[in-house]
């Protein structure tokens, strides 16, 4: 299926000396936050805004993440996090992620994150938008 661009993130990092260890290499809980950046940007242009959490009291909330770490990212390195939304039902949708370093074209980690949106403070979960995929935003009826 073609998905539309909204439901698709391309954004760039650079590895800084703080995603290291000594030998210049990411820490494998580094890419997770590569990762969150991407996930959080992909919401944003999807129409979930931190306004819109703050007014809905919805969250997206991981549920599950599976990783895979390919190759190393190294200190210095601009690597690119290629993100978009794979699966989805009622109330539970799925992620997929590609982090690839774009001088050598090498796929670096691969992920898949299960979301779902959760009403704070209850913690109950909340039924997706209607029109999902082509938007997170939340309406009156969600309130």
């Amino acid at each position: 299926m073609d998905l539309p661009d909204q439901c698709r993130i391309s954004t760039g990092v650079r590895v800084m000396y703080f995603d290291t260890d000594a030998g210049g290499v990411v820490h494998n809980i580094v890419y997770l936050r590569f990762i969150e950046v991407a996930r959080t940007l992909l919401a944003i242009q999807m129409g979930m805004s931190f306004e819109a959490i703050a007014r809905t009291n919805i969250h997206p909330v991981v549920t599950r993440t599976e990783i895979d770490y390919k190759r190393p990212a190294r200190l210095g390195d601009e690597i690119r996090v290629d993100g978009r939304i794979a699966e989805w039902s009622a109330i539970r949708f799925w992620v997929e992620f590609e982090i690839v370093r774009p001088s050598d074209s090498l796929l670096l980690v691969k992920c898949r994150q299960a979301l779902a949106l959760v009403r704070m403070p209850e913690g109950r979960p909340v039924k997706l938008p209607a029109g999902f995929p082509a938007s997170l935003a939340m309406g009156p009826d969600a309130l």
